[in-house]
């Protein structure tokens, strides 16, 4: 059973690396904040196998503390996106305080 999980964890390991591309590459804002979103999504999936491994009730805790520490990204990121951009270059603002 811990060859299985360790095929699990190391195919995990693999989306979170194509993840880290997307966050590297991604086209827009709002797609490498998902792919920033996977990684939470996948680091609680492998501390709950690790908690399994180990019959660990309390890795299981630290998993959802990494939930809870994900869906609050989320909330950042919506607060964020929300607000409007200044669209005025650095130099041009200078101008305006002389």
């Amino acid at each position: 059973m811990t060859f299985f999980y360790t095929i699990v964890v190391i195919l995990l390991l693999i989306c979170l690396i194509v993840g880290l591309l997307r966050v590297l590459i991604g086209p827009d804002n709002a797609n490498r904040m998902l792919a920033a979103q996977l990684f939470g999504t996948i680091g609680t999936t492998i501390v709950l196998v690790f908690s399994v491994l180990q019959n660990n009730e309390v890795i299981t805790n630290v998993a959802l503390v990494f939930t809870l520490l994900a869906s609050i990204t989320v909330i950042a990121f919506l607060k964020l996106a929300e607000q409007p951009i200044d669209n005025v270059s650095p130099s041009e603002s200078h101008k305006h305080d002389s």
